[in-house]
């Protein structure tokens, strides 16, 4: 170990020492997200340094707690597409769950609900904000509808996932159709007003048109996106939300906190040729 990455490690364990270094483990591949410490988020590769073998984590699902896991020392991932992303493994290995958290707080402080997904209201919304991006006639196909009150104030947001490429096995094609899309939103009461906010998501008014010889320029790897989780991730009383996307040879997993004025990402994993 270099000088340099020596004092880095320690210099981590010390911030350690003072405020409670609380790893972030996506569940079923082990990958390491990073962690949170007194407020402060840290990427994968500098809390792994700090990070300690037999560390107790509580898995979570979307709308429930499901146990405990211990963890090892981070570590590179096995596969060699993925050799740069830090894993942790769980034992037991989780069986279902998004994410496992070293934390001592509830991470679910608030009921996580599922809502019906062919409510009106939700599908018109869906169906304007499709037009916003240039799709003129949208084909609305909602996946997914969540109520929660993400920030504790007494007023539940509601998360959407919403998809359509059109396929009839709800695959992920390697080429964009004309009109299609992924998308998670977030509708909130902003100053009295209901707003429709972008967590995360793609949109295909036209069909991808790949040219030249070049194997990458013949697809576009169009993602799916969806809500994985919703939880409370640094121990503030206020939820982040866990976003997944998926292309046809590849996968990430993103934590975004969404406040009024702005969706932003925290941290992320990836994995993908």
């Amino acid at each position: 170990m270099n000088v340099v990455a020596a004092i880095s490690a320690l210099l981590i364990c010390a911030a350690a020492s003072a405020a409670e270094l609380h790893p972030i483990v996506e569940a079923q591949t082990g990958y390491l997200f990073g962690a949170t410490a007194d407020g402060k988020w840290i990427k994968a590769e500098e809390a792994a340094k700090a990070v300690r073998a037999e560390t107790a984590y509580r898995i979570y699902g979307l709308t429930q707690s499901l146990g405990e896991a211990k963890g090892r020392k981070p570590k590179p991932a096995e596969e060699e597409v993925c050799s740069d992303v830090l894993t942790v493994s769980l034992s037991p290995k989780p069986e279902k769950g998004a994410i496992a958290l070293a934390g001592r707080w509830n991470a679910l402080p608030r009921k996580v609900q599922i809502l019906n997904v062919t409510q009106q209201a939700y599908l018109d919304s869906v169906r304007d904000f499709l037009r916003t991006k240039g799709i003129e006639q949208p084909r609305v196909k909602i996946k997914k509808i969540i109520r929660v009150d993400l920030d504790g104030d007494g007023e539940a947001e509601v998360l959407i996932s919403a998809t359509n490429y059109f396929q009839k096995n709800e695959g992920v094609p390697m080429r964009s159709p004309a009109g299609s899309y992924s998308m998670v939103l977030l509708r909130r009461v902003v100053t009295g007003k209901v707003e429709t906010q972008l967590v995360d998501g793609e949109f295909h008014p036209k069909a991808y048109a790949g040219k030249g010889t070049d194997d990458d320029a013949s697809f576009d790897a169009p993602n799916v996106y969806k809500v994985i989780a919703v939880l409370d991730l640094d121990g503030d009383g206020k939820m982040e939300v866990v976003v997944a996307s998926q292309y046809y040879e590849g996968a990430a997993t993103t934590i975004y906190r969404c406040d009024p004025k702005k969706v932003e990402p925290l941290l992320s994993v990836a994995c993908g040729a």
